[in-house]
């Protein structure tokens, strides 16, 4: 049997190039994030300005909120989204995530110098597509390619994730521990060093390097440390930099359960194992 197909060269292609209904919708979070990012936003199909209505308004603060720190969305933004939304508020959300992220992506492959052919959207002609449903070419397509890459070892994709989940504060993410990064070394004393990892003994050079990344493209995309984009590319090979980088954004997806409030873990108390399969699916023990 073949192996699964990773990530695509056109992956992040196909997610720019989504641009639901008239897309205005579309450019105006591109706007917001990339303005909120400091970072050049995604190309859009129309132009957009400031927001031309009262429900665009809620999108643009709610976009806004969501890529400076989703963690601090307020209920009160929440229900106003809905109201404003109704059944469109999830895929709209989705917009963000992919408005927030991939910005941020670009910004860490042109820092490490990797990854060139994932970005072929920067500079060529896009062909919008007006008919795919952002929630299903992100959830069912670009996520489980991105879980099915394996050149990066799994205890420190399981850091990363954990930090991610920490920053976001994702209360399911931070209740979850992956089983094959347990079986290669995890451990709770381990992961409890996260949140200090410039100062733990138990994390190595390589593992802080990664988490510094993280912490970057999490907090300050624009501004990339240049040392710690240098020891990235000295403690990590071509193919593990631009799958740190890829998983960094997967990670990140949990933004969009957080700013709806549809992190909570399953779990009353301690942590819950999973696998991520072959075929870069979720499985619950």
């Amino acid at each position: 049997m073949a192996a699964p197909v990773s990530v695509r060269e056109d992956q992040l292609t196909r997610l720019v190039a989504l641009s639901p209904g008239d897309g205005r919708v579309a450019a105006l979070v591109r706007r917001v994030c990339g303005q909120a990012l400091s970072l050049p936003p995604l190309p859009a199909c129309v132009e957009v300005g400031e927001p031309a209505s009262e429900a665009e308004a809620v999108i643009a603060e709610f976009a806004e909120q969501f890529s400076v720190d989703v963690s601090t969305i307020t209920g009160e933004q929440r229900s106003r989204l809905f109201k404003s939304l109704g059944d469109s508020t999830f895929g709209v959300v989705v917009q963000m995530y992919i408005a927030d992220f991939v910005p941020r992506v670009r910004a860490g492959l042109e820092a490490l110098g990797v990854g060139e052919q994932y970005l072929g959207w920067t500079h060529g002609r896009i062909r919008w597509d007006r008919g795919t449903e952002p929630s299903d070419l992100v959830f069912n397509d670009f996520l489980p390619a991105v879980a099915r890459m394996r050149a990066l070892d799994p205890v420190t994709s399981e850091l990363v994730r954990l930090r991610g989940a920490a920053q976001h504060n994702c209360r399911l993410c931070k209740s979850l521990r992956e089983s094959t990064a347990l079986d290669a070394g995890g451990s709770e004393s381990l992961y409890e060093d996260i949140e200090r990892f410039e100062s733990s003994v138990l994390l190595d050079d390589r593992a802080k390097a990664a988490l510094r990344y993280a912490d970057g493209l999490i907090w300050t995309p624009a501004h990339l440390v240049a040392d710690d984009v240098v020891e990235v590319r000295s403690r990590f090979g071509e193919a593990e930099a631009v799958e740190l980088t890829f998983d960094i954004m997967r990670n990140a997806s949990n933004k969009v359960a957080v700013s709806l409030g549809a992190d909570a873990p399953r779990v009353e108390q301690g942590t819950e194992r999973y696998l991520l399969d072959a075929d870069g699916q979720t499985v619950f023990s």
